[in-house]
């Protein structure tokens, strides 16, 4: 395993310099979900919840968490996004949402943390939205699926057998 970028000879937390490395096309896809009651799945994607269009405001808070990463993430480098999607789909069979979570840009650094934290955003989003009918919803499963560009070129999350 190599070492930790984030971390100083004496142990110390420090911010990796990023001034020596090249200006790609980054990009990284983050996925998660979030498990409800099917009534409440029902509620949201009928338009019934009281708070609102859910989804709406769970796209929009993703696409702004993820501007703000570095505000949030210590060490993480602040980006000049050149493009970041959320994308929310029911899934019937959870029951509840599958979201997926781009960030893409042209710069020295990844965007892996702005992906996870928009598909985290957007989960809590929707979470809070729908929590007065299921405080028991439950995030699952947010992982980076793919990121490419960058000196360690590209990655896949690989596929499960079976899959």
């Amino acid at each position: 395993m190599s070492k930790l970028t984030h971390i100083g000879a004496g142990g110390e937390a420090a911010m990796v310099d990023v001034g020596d490395k090249a200006h790609t096309v980054r990009m990284a896809v983050a996925e998660g979900a979030i498990r409800m009651q099917r009534a409440t799945l029902d509620t949201i994607l009928s338009g019934n919840a009281k708070k609102g269009d859910v989804l709406g405001a769970a796209r929009i808070a993703g696409i702004m968490a993820a501007k703000k990463t570095s505000d949030l993430i210590p060490l993480c480098h602040p980006l000049a996004l050149s493009k970041v999607q959320v994308d929310i789909e029911p899934d019937m069979a959870l029951p509840g949402f599958r979201v997926t979570a781009m960030a893409k840009l042209t710069g020295q650094t990844g965007v892996e943390m702005e992906a996870l934290t928009a598909c985290s955003i957007a989960c809590l989003t929707i979470y809070d939205m729908a929590k007065a009918v299921d405080r028991g919803m439950e995030i699952i499963s947010v992982r980076l699926r793919e990121k490419s560009g960058g000196k360690s070129g590209d990655w896949k999350l690989p596929e499960a057998p079976g899959a």
